[in-house]
């Protein structure tokens, strides 16, 4: 046997083992994303693009070597429409490798958690956000702790869940909500209002809520914020946090520095900010987001987190290598 019959041998061989590896593995929940979570696992996400045609990018990325998606609505266009095409299109090219009908898809919202009024006047929206079949949502410049109940209730119906305490908030979706996305989900509507729930308030919940903790109004009572029940991740966003902190006299007129490394290069001020919603988060067993590099990866992973933004492959081989992930991708 020559080298090029050998090593074709071992590439037949090695697709074969993936092979049999997805066809043997059998999803244990319907969101992705909780799954890895329970299972000790951080998670890689990828951007989508809102201003181009949903359904074609929804079958294009329903292989993505990514676990989650995030489909931008806080700067981007608010259009559902455009988002449910982009679901459907998900569906009709799934499953994913692991077997998930769909990647994770989270949807960063347009309202914001400057306190809880803003959130109850909004509250339509995430109603809205939710009966397009996403399973995950982010609320954005979140500030007030009171603004955390209202949002879990804007995504929950009005009904105890067996097991799960009663919160101060009754669930605010209606029935005819659940008749979309449980298509989507691939369930019976009676199944799907059993298990669009809150994860972890609810163990068997399949929805996930983040907050972003990205200004120095929400930074000075982080650790309230995070000690709410129903969130499940969050971040320290970096961009707006120097907005907030360091304002007008880091946009020089000739911009900031740009090293090109693809690193994120904050100043110890905003670093520090990032670090204390950090400590925050795996205080209350809220999962930490932060963006990573293939140099910075392990560091990152070391430090607690487990929602990682990248748009490269590589990142996610090199972490999940390192934390010795069983799941198919």
């Amino acid at each position: 046997m020559d080298k090029r019959q050998f090593l074709g041998g071992l590439a037949a061989a090695g697709a074969a083992t993936a092979a049999s590896a997805q066809e043997t593995y059998t999803p244990k929940r319907h969101n992705k994303v909780v799954e890895l979570f329970e299972a000790g696992q951080p998670i890689y996400y990828v951007g989508a693009d809102p201003r181009k045609p949903g359904y074609e990018q929804g079958k294009a990325l329903a292989g993505t070597w990514a676990d989650a998606i995030n489909w931008e609505m806080e700067h981007g266009t608010f259009d559902l429409a455009n988002l449910r095409a982009f679901m459907q299109g998900l569906v009709d090219g799934g499953p994913t490798r692991s077997g998930h009908r769909f990647p994770t898809v989270i949807v960063s919202l347009p309202v914001l958690g400057y306190d809880a009024m803003m959130v109850y006047a909004n509250a339509w929206v995430i109603q809205q956000v939710l009966s397009t079949g996403v399973n995950a949502i982010t609320l954005c410049h979140t500030r007030d702790p009171q603004a955390v109940p209202v949002y879990v209730a804007a995504a929950r119906y009005p009904f105890d869940y067996p097991g799960v305490p009663r919160q101060e908030m009754e669930g605010m979706r209606g029935s005819g909500s659940q008749i979309l996305p449980a298509k989507m989900w691939g369930v019976t509507q009676n199944m799907y209002v059993n298990i669009a729930d809150v994860w972890p308030l609810n163990p068997r919940g399949e929805i996930i809520l983040g907050a972003k903790i990205e200004d120095r109004h929400g930074l000075a009572v982080c650790e309230d914020i995070l000690k709410q029940p129903g969130l499940a991740f969050t971040e320290g966003g970096g961009g707006d946090m120097q907005m907030s902190v360091e304002g007008l006299s880091f946009y020089s007129y000739t911009g900031p520095p740009k090293p090109g490394d693809g690193e994120q290069h904050f100043s110890p001020e905003i670093q520090a900010a990032q670090t204390r919603v950090l400590e925050a988060a795996k205080a209350n067993k809220v999962r930490f987001l932060h963006a990573a590099t293939p140099k910075n990866i392990r560091y990152w992973l070391d430090r607690g987190a487990m929602v990682i933004e990248t748009g490269n492959p590589e990142v996610a081989r090199i972490g999940r290598e390192y934390t010795k992930r069983t799941m198919p991708v």
